[in-house]
């Protein structure tokens, strides 16, 4: 269940795709006013016919085919709704789980930081001391501390360990026995880097502190108390309901698809409702407390996970701390899998906190483009709905590629017919001059089978598998995996042509 985007920079799409006006309830108005963080001069508050009207249109504009929202104010839930259809064709409804991806990073650094404030670790500590497992090939791996796991400062990074091409571990203890081999690409403490495994360490150790698996911590310690009755956390892709699967978008229409394989227990593994979620945005934006005060941390851990460290830049302890466009504070952190995105929003100064679930994948941005529609709607501003960057480009780029894997097929077959012509051409020349014919049909097979890895360093070096290519640039991958074909086949056929008219040349030459 992995993440490719950069999460340390949240900024959101910014291309408007419909303009909504932001209804108004007096009879809510009054208690948003009374909320904490709610200013008397402030804006209209949000209801839920504003929330269900942008959400709405957003799915008319771009065809998203499911969602699922929470708006919360101060100890209020102002909406938690479900939109749309998963991907087998039932509701999406304020109580159906969804992949909440990286945004489980948070998860994972609350229950850390429960067993800081029982004095069972300390965040400075060398995760070694309470970790002896995690071991690596790089002895400054020693150095790393519970703190820059969570900060993501720990030196570990995609190129000195790959996240996803690794063989897929099945549980927390062997995702950190697997690590055996890993390098660090930085000293500790000295570098932010984006990398999953840092929270897979941390899930394992909260593990082995607390001496239960990490979905029984979490259930017992997180979801239990604040009533979070639909949520969850799973190792792999096999854990995910057929309601946490997605879609990809190929022409502009949703396709569903299965997640590909991966293991995200800890760094992604989280799935919830939104019913669910608004019980935790609660929780974080009233300093660890549950809507009817069951405390799950203390209100000083709370601003510990939501303050980034000097190294880590805005990249707080699963949280990432920038501002809105009007220059409110706002802590976030999204997440993104292949078939579906999530993304959840604190506002401290309105109190405001919002958390979607989108189920389509990353390359689309649907929860992030819902988010900052109601951020803007929360602050007054012009709530207008933008589509994700890209998304008309996206469409266009579709026709192209599908059109040319088209054509490609033709060509394909036309140099296929023609291999005996090709072939008579060039019966008596010397074979490098042959063989420097036929080796240009040798690059798109070769990029077909290697693309992962040039999709890789155009990400900046992350570890990107395959199979999970197809997910982000499907109708390219239909492209070129049609050229590839195409190009082996017009070869097959013309070494078989010249191999035939060889030995038809050697038979004659044998006559004669």
């Amino acid at each position: 269940m992995p993440l490719l985007g950069n999460p340390r920079t949240l900024r959101l799409p910014s291309r408007p795709a419909a303009r909504l006006a932001v209804a108004g309830a007096l009879a809510l108005a009054a208690l948003a006013v009374s909320a904490p963080g709610a200013r008397a001069d402030g804006p209209a508050p949000v209801t839920p016919a504003s929330v269900d009207a942008l959400v709405r249109d957003y799915r008319e504009d771009t065809g998203l085919p499911g969602a699922a929202v929470a708006v919360t104010r101060g100890t209020e839930v102002v909406h938690a709704q479900g939109y749309g259809e998963t991907p087998s064709g039932e509701a999406v409804t304020a109580r159906t789980p969804m992949a909440v991806a990286s945004v489980s990073k948070s998860f994972t650094a609350l229950a850390v930081l429960q067993l800081v404030e029982e004095g069972r670790v300390e965040l400075d500590d060398p995760v070694r001391d309470h970790l002896p497992e995690f071991v690596t090939a790089d002895p400054r791996a020693d150095r790393i501390t519970v703190r820059q796991l969570l900060d993501q400062t720990s030196g570990m990074s995609d190129t000195g360990f790959p996240s996803f091409t690794r063989p897929r571990p099945d549980t927390l203890r062997e995702a950190v026995e697997g690590m055996r081999g890993a390098e660090l690409a930085a000293d500790p403490g000295t570098r932010w880097e984006y990398h999953n495994p840092n929270s897979q360490v941390a899930a394992r150790l909260v593990e082995v502190v607390s001496g239960r698996s990490f979905a029984d911590y979490l259930e017992a310690r997180v979801f239990g108390p604040l009533g979070m009755d639909d949520s969850s956390t799973g190792d792999t892709d096999r854990d995910l309901p057929p309601s946490a699967h997605g879609h990809l978008r190929v022409l502009g229409r949703a396709v569903a698809a299965p997640e590909p394989p991966a293991f995200g227990n800890g760094s992604g593994g989280v799935l919830s409702t939104a019913e669910d979620m608004a019980a935790w945005l609660i929780a974080q934006n009233n300093g660890g407390a549950g809507a009817d005060g069951t405390r799950i941390a203390s209100a000083e851990s709370v601003a510990l996970a939501h303050t980034p460290s000097p190294v880590s830049g805005s990249y707080a302890l699963g949280w990432s701390v920038g501002e809105t466009r009007s220059g409110a504070r706002i802590v976030e952190h999204s997440g993104d899998l292949f078939t579906s995105t999530a993304h959840q929003a604190l506002l401290p100064e309105s109190g405001y906190g919002v958390a979607v679930m989108a189920n389509t994948g990353m390359a689309y941005g649907d929860a992030s483009a819902i988010v900052e529609g109601l951020v803007a709607m929360i602050e007054g501003g012009d709530a207008t709905v933008p589509q994700p960057q890209g998304q008309v480009l996206l469409l266009g780029t579709d026709a192209v590629f599908l059109l040319l894997g088209a054509a490609a097929v033709l060509l394909s077959g036309r140099g296929v017919l023609r291999s005996r012509r090709w072939a008579g051409r060039r019966a008596g020349a010397p074979l490098w001059r042959t063989a420097a014919r036929l080796l240009p049909l040798a690059g798109p097979p070769v990029l077909f089978a290697e693309v992962h890895r040039v999709v890789g360093f155009l990400y900046r070096g992350r570890d990107v598998a395959w199979i999970q290519v197809p997910y982000l640039y499907p109708s390219f991958m239909v492209l070129l995996g049609a050229a590839a074909l195409g190009c082996a086949a017009v070869a097959a056929a013309r070494l078989a042509a010249l191999a035939r008219g060889r030995a038809d040349w050697r038979s004659r030459a044998a006559e004669r």
